[in-house]
């Protein structure tokens, strides 16, 4: 078996022209598995410098490789199963700004750098005041983003034709609008100047990004059975679902430059992202809230289980197609593609996702996830929606603790808060006092429930029904 290098396998030469902060699972198996199609299927021509977000990381591994690695794609693809490995070679180097900080600000003397792309946790961006323009590096990601600007800034004499482009990846909502505003603070606490916050403002661009892709990372348990495949010794091989989206609200010039699209990849240029995430948290987390304690009440522990379940898998096509979708604002044809290809990674066969991983905080997941479309089908049509109510009971059930049928524990857990009142409702023995107490516990929902008309009435039908005859009798008198 050979070591993975530019020695024993080839790598591409390529312009440095994108700046990655971050070299963890994600990035490697989402943006640079992108990037590399580019290459391969558009004149793109571009390579990655990675940068180490914090001081300890994974960029010695990387270099040992030659920036060489492979994803393993793994899933369902409109119904076949793919699990393929390509090697990604579009990453040139790995920096590490804590120890080389002069090589990372020269980053920002080259002038065809055009992109930063960013994953550096949901934490990662935040204002850190105690950040000074003159440490090597700043701590904050957006400190040493700030540097590096400020320093290209000065490098080419405000040259406007010498902006960056700027992709953050990390999963808060409107991430873009974020990190813009971090970087003026530290132009603000670091007295920049006007000139150069204008050079920013209208040479740059920082637009915010959602991104879908379930990474697992790297196999170990089919390390072993890769290598050989390979016959290369890679230890950062990375691990992730076929599904990919990647939705940037930025206008077309920006995507005449960075043309995915082209290479016939699931990038979408958008005016806004706010319904791509609505639709992202309506049918794929929204579902995942209600078919959890539904499945786990039924006696199924896997959620590809779930959806292949004769009953069951009913259930959840209700909950999407006939209830969850007619929530949403977006083009119908649009959206049955998305919910198709949601159940298509629901049902991946490599992945054992064990529904009890989604019933953490369900209460808080349900009131983000499900109430906005219980209301708005409410609204749109003049009922409840039945499948959306028989999961709120469901979880009113579940957090009832005690055994299942065939003796599986049932282990609920949530704030302390939520736990104690569902423990001294439930100690009452009366669904009625269970029903209302939940919908009015406002510290939960932010409102009182009980006065959304006739849901206090469903919920109570369901708990006494889910007690008499057991879950599945119930989940099929609504089908």
């Amino acid at each position: 078996m050979k070591a993975l290098n530019k020695e024993t396998a080839k790598k591409t030469v390529r312009p440095e022209r994108i700046i990655q902060f971050g070299e963890g699972n994600f990035l490697r198996a989402f943006v640079d598995w992108i990037i590399y199609n580019m290459n391969e299927k558009t004149d793109f021509n571009s390579s990655v410098v990675v940068v180490q977000p914090i001081e300890k990381g994974m960029i010695d591994m990387l270099n040992a490789q030659d920036c060489l690695y492979h994803v393993n794609l793994q899933g369902l693809d409109k119904g076949e199963t793919v699990n393929s490995l390509t090697m990604i070679d579009v990453i040139s180097r790995a920096l590490n700004p804590y120890s080389q900080f002069e090589e990372f600000m020269k980053l920002a003397e080259q002038p065809e750098m055009r992109f930063v792309i960013s994953n550096t946790t949901e934490a990662g961006i935040a204002f850190d005041p105690s950040c000074k323009l003159e440490d090597a590096p700043a701590s904050s990601y957006p400190g040493k983003l700030t540097q590096l600007l400020y320093h290209r800034y000065k490098t080419f004499q405000g040259d406007m034709s010498k902006g960056l482009i700027i992709f953050p990846c990390e999963l808060i909502f409107l991430n873009g609008h974020k990190l813009k505003e971090t970087i003026y603070q530290y132009i603000e606490l670091w007295s920049l100047g006007d000139d150069f916050k204008q050079w920013f403002e209208k040479a740059c661009g920082v637009y915010a990004t959602l991104v879908d892709r379930i990474v697992p990372g790297f196999p170990r348990k089919d390390i072993a059975a890769i290598k050989e495949k390979l016959q290369y010794d890679d230890n950062m091989v990375v691990q992730a679902e076929i599904f990919h989206l990647w939705v940037i609200e930025a206008p077309q010039e920006v995507a005449a430059e960075f043309q995915a699209d082209k290479a016939g990849l699931n990038v979408l240029f958008v005016p806004s992202e706010a319904p791509y995430h609505e639709r992202k948290v309506t049918l794929l987390n929204g579902p995942h809230t209600v078919l959890s304690p539904v499945a786990y009440l039924s006696g199924i522990n896997i959620v590809r289980d779930a959806c292949q379940h004769p009953v069951v898998g009913k259930f959840i096509h209700k909950v999407m197609f006939e209830e969850l979708m007619e929530t949403l604002n977006l083009p119908k044809v649009e959206l049955e593609k998305f919910a198709h290809d949601v159940l298509e990674r629901f049902n991946n066969p490599f992945v054992d996702h064990q529904v009890t991983s989604i019933m953490l905080n369900s209460f808080p997941k349900y009131q983000t996830r499900d109430l906005p479309g219980l209301k708005t089908y409410l609204e749109r049509k003049g009922k409840l929606p039945e499948g959306l109510v028989l999961g709120l009971a469901a979880i009113i059930t579940y957090y009832k603790g005690g055994v299942r049928a065939d003796g599986a524990e049932i282990v609920p857990n949530d704030a302390q808060e939520i736990m104690d009142l569902l423990k001294q409702l439930w100690a009452t023995g009366d669904t009625a006092k269970v029903t209302e107490g939940v919908l009015g516990a406002t510290f939960i929902w932010g409102e009182d429930l009980n006065l959304i008309p006739g849901l206090a009435e469903a919920v109570k039908k369901n708990l006494d029904s889910i007690q008499e005859k057991g879950m599945l009798e119930t989940v099929k008198a609504i089908l």
